[in-house]
């Protein structure tokens, strides 16, 4: 006859209950990660049809407790998933969306530069020697122009334009 300790023991394998709980959490918390998607991006996810077709059933639904029901619906079909091809995908999507913020703030600050100091041209210049100066030097101008008189005719946008499409022309003539 068994003990109470001996019968309470599990097997090396065997899970906890919490342990089996925690672990649903997880899948749960990947499946609410991948309903904050968009399309694109969802895309780039390897997911089964039919996990697909319940995430954008979840991102259609308005009122909270169909919501809910969803989500645990998308957790109970992220069990059968590859979990981990679906987690480093989304841990590449991350990165890159990082890498693309970082690119994105550093255009805005060289417009602030180019706006504020007059010797950043040069610095700019010199980084990107590709570029058409005088288009820089009117954009520069017309920005702070409409700066000055309190309008916004778009000159501020159209920098921000000018100087991502060259920073993207030189990255590409770059790799080549």
């Amino acid at each position: 006859m068994k003990t109470k300790h001996e019968h309470s023991e599990m097997e090396p394998d065997e899970k906890s209950k919490s342990q089996i709980k925690r672990e649903m959490e997880e899948l749960q918390n990947l499946g609410e990660k991948l309903t904050r998607l968009n399309k694109e991006q969802l895309a780039t996810i390897p997911l089964e049809e039919i996990i697909l077709a319940a995430i954008k059933e979840y991102q259609r639904l308005k009122k909270n407790e169909a919501r809910r029901r969803q989500m645990q619906y998308i957790g109970r079909l992220m069990r059968d998933s590859e979990a981990e091809s679906i987690t480093e995908a989304l841990n590449k999507l991350d990165a890159s969306q990082a890498e693309h913020t970082k690119h994105f703030h550093q255009i805005e600050l060289w417009r602030e530069r180019l706006i504020k100091d007059p010797q950043a041209l040069t610095s700019f210049i010199s980084e990107y020697p590709q570029i058409e100066v005088q288009t820089l030097r009117q954009l520069i101008r017309s920005t702070l122009k409409e700066q000055k008189q309190g309008k916004d005719l778009g000159s501020y946008r159209k920098l921000f334009r000018f100087i991502r499409e060259s920073a993207e022309a030189h990255d590409r003539d770059q790799d080549f």
